[in-house]
């Protein structure tokens, strides 16, 4: 009697398992497998796309950010590279009285401090208070070129993130309304929408700590020549009141 009943207990298991009333383990990891998220790996391109309408704008002024910080530091660089031997070179000229080679060692410069240097020659003969006066002038013009478009970095510095937040807002506003007409408030539908639209937020902020670091740094090599320039006027003036040069700068 035990013997008939193993046999349709057996018989049982085997009919179930036929039937798929009990899974395999193969079956459980195969269905296990299915849950699994698969995550696709997106390019930068389209990442970038995500961003939506507002993206357009931030990389024209992203191009333009680095346009402008590359003139200019390539421009700044050039005026106010400092040549050591020019006073003493416009000296020796004073010495012997040739004010001619002393402007033309001032013209070779071709430096922010070689203007300001020739135009204190340029004005020996005149109280010395005028002359200074002249040089002082050139070095607010000298500035004043090294200083151009710099006012459009410090612009794009608070315009770049501004753009990138209303473009998170309206895609906000985008996906809230989307909700309200497909009253579909999943998780995946709210922050799918959301992380796309943010995109726009953080290149905003992005391109606007481009640019105010760049506006920083420029000033300071701007603020580093003015330094150095009042330097150099002293030490032409200097040469100046000396008793040989006492007569030319009355």
């Amino acid at each position: 009697m035990r013997k008939y009943l193993g046999l349709i207990v057996l018989t049982s298991i085997f009919a179930s398992v036929a039937n798929g009333q009990i899974s395999s383990p193969s079956a459980t990891v195969a269905d296990a497998a299915k849950k699994v998220v698969v995550t696709e790996e997106i390019s930068a391109f389209d990442f970038f796309i995500k961003g939506g309408f507002f993206l357009i704008p931030i990389s024209i002024l992203l191009f333009y950010t680095i346009f402008v910080i590359v003139e200019r530091y390539l421009f700044i660089k050039r005026t106010t590279k400092y040549n050591t031997h020019l006073i003493t070179d416009v000296k020796s000229s004073l010495n012997t009285g040739n004010i001619d080679a002393a402007v033309s060692s001032a013209d070779r410069d071709q430096t922010a401090f070689g203007n300001v240097i020739k135009e204190g020659v340029l004005t020996i003969g005149r109280p010395m208070v005028e002359i200074e006066s002249n040089m002082e002038k050139v070095v607010n013009i000298e500035v004043g070129k090294m200083e151009r478009k710099l006012g459009h970095l410090g612009l794009i510095a608070g315009i770049a993130p501004t753009l990138g937040f209303i473009g998170t807002i309206s895609g906000v506003i985008k996906i809230f309304y989307s909700i309200s007409i497909s009253e579909d408030i999943s998780i995946g539908n709210i922050s799918g929408g959301l992380y796309e639209k943010m995109i726009s937020s953080g290149s905003g902020l992005i391109v606007g700590i481009i640019a105010f670091t760049g506006y920083h740094l420029l000033n300071g090599m701007i603020d580093n020549f003015a330094l150095n320039v009042q330097k150099s006027i002293l030490e032409f003036i200097q040469v100046l009141q000396r008793p040989n040069h006492g007569d030319k700068a009355k």
